[in-house]
């Protein structure tokens, strides 16, 4: 699903592969996906679209099925393996590599996609600056005039952390708990996952890194890429986006 250098499928091997659709299955109700079907759909019009870090399809097939060419890449190969296994999979064109560089032909040649899109929160797996400028760069290329760049992403929460605390939980129960890490001085934070089989008292941990962006950080890449902001939201549905916005959905455009 996204770009990382902890060998060949990155942050998303197969022992992740294989049980990440059961683990994200909110995201693919019809509640959490409906909205960026819509949007994106709409951005698209009757061109291809091409999504960073495609995974196991969660949005790729379904926008497929609205009449949309959605082309994708990725950087695993067991994420892009379990999108294969799936109805109408093997008709997905995928290229196996890093969004940051890698570039597909969109049928009029790389630069001839309507829209672009990364969704939830993969661009953080980039965990330079530099790489997340290349993205945006990236995008831009593969990009016709007037196409669009969509990102979601999380607001950085670090108006919850008090003085002196790194950590952020936002899953506890009985069996899991779950806590992003923060290092306010580099960018840098993780994602950090521990589940306990209530059974056998075994347990499991798995860490994701990434880099954190503000907004307006990803409006100064945009700008060195040539595109320019078009819209931003508070989500797929469209609200304003506020001082109290917890993430965003925002639409860049290339120059027509």
């Amino acid at each position: 699903m996204a770009h990382g250098d902890d060998g060949k499928d990155g942050y998303f091997p197969e022992s992740i592969a294989a049980d990440y659709d059961r683990s994200a299955a909110r995201m693919f109700t019809p509640e959490a996906l409906d909205p960026t079907l819509d949007l994106l759909a709409e951005l698209a019009g009757k061109g291809p679209a091409l999504e960073f870090g495609i995974g196991t399809g969660r949005v790729a097939l379904p926008l497929r099925a609205r009449g949309v060419d959605v082309h994708g890449i990725d950087l695993s190969r067991a994420m892009v393996a379990r999108l294969r296994a799936k109805p109408g999979g093997e008709q997905v064109p995928v290229e196996i590599g890093d969004f940051a560089t890698t570039r597909v032909d969109g049928g009029d040649g790389a630069g001839g996609f309507t829209l672009a899109y990364l969704v939830f929160n993969t661009i953080g797996n980039l965990l330079t600056q530099d790489a997340q400028v290349d993205c945006f760069r990236n995008a831009a290329a593969h990009l016709a005039p007037g196409g669009t760049f969509v990102v979601e992403l999380e607001v950085p929460a670090l108006r919850l952390l008090p003085y002196g605390q790194e950590a952020v939980p936002f899953q506890v129960s009985d069996t899991r708990w779950a806590f992003d890490r923060y290092d306010v001085a580099t960018q840098a934070m993780s994602s950090n996952y521990f589940t306990v089989d209530p059974g056998t008292g075994q347990g499991s941990c798995w860490t994701i890194p990434f880099r954190y962006a503000w907004p307006s950080e990803l409006d100064l890449m945009a700008r060195i890429a040539g595109l320019r902001l078009r819209e931003r939201w508070d989500g797929w549905t469209r609200e304003p986006f506020t001082s109290d916005s917890r993430q965003h959905v925002s639409v860049w455009e290339k120059a027509g």
